[in-house]
């Protein structure tokens, strides 16, 4: 095998490697938003709802870069890395306003222990696959995978904070917890956003 070959064989183990990694977060948040919907309606959770949208925008950031794998260009990535921008604006927007209203008015959400799990379960996954992407995205030279590697990474932190307001409030009834962590997400996502539009074309 010649090394055109060579590196040829291996851009598309790559590309299949990048192809299943979306898939698996498709399918993963798919599940989550079933799961989502029945506790949040359970616990009265402000903040399980708004993660339920979350998985929504993360459904739609893997559609778009499944999409922009399925064929190359570079006008094709510029709209890609647009539409993630766009998804990371969202999701700011989102979890700034779900704080803000918490806070505002006080909610208390009951005790959620499958909340608990899934939030938890969903933190680990989307760690694991956030490093993924972002490994074969750059293997590839890939800005669209790795720009949707950092929303999979915000998912995760998403979900670690919504765990950890939970598990608060259930412990301690520290119903607070789980807002003050949503600005964290904020100064991310904006800051990821801001990346995304401003970086040279």
């Amino acid at each position: 095998m010649t090394g055109r070959e060579d590196a040829s064989a291996t851009g598309r183990r790559l590309l299949a490697r990048g192809i299943r990694l979306e898939r698996i977060t498709l399918g993963w948040n798919v599940v989550g938003i079933v799961v989502l919907a029945w506790s949040a309606v359970a616990a009265r959770s402000v903040a399980l709802a708004g993660f339920g949208l979350d998985s929504l925008i993360e459904i739609g950031a893997s559609t778009v870069v499944l999409w922009e794998l399925s064929g190359g260009g570079e006008d094709r990535q510029r709209r890609a890395l647009r539409w993630i921008g766009t998804a990371f604006v969202a999701l700011a927007a989102y979890v700034a306003v779900q704080s803000v209203v918490v806070l505002a008015t006080a909610h208390h959400a009951r005790h959620s222990v499958p909340g608990i799990v899934w939030t938890a379960a969903t933190a680990a996954s989307m760690f694991t696959l956030a490093a993924a992407k972002s490994r074969t995205g750059r293997a590839l030279a890939n800005p669209v995978l790795e720009a949707e590697g950092r929303v999979t990474l915000i998912d995760g932190l998403l979900a670690a904070a919504v765990m950890i307001g939970l598990a608060l409030n259930s412990l301690f009834d520290v119903w607070w917890a789980d807002p003050l962590a949503g600005f964290v997400i904020v100064f991310y996502g904006a800051r990821e956003a801001r990346a995304i539009f401003t970086a040279p074309r």
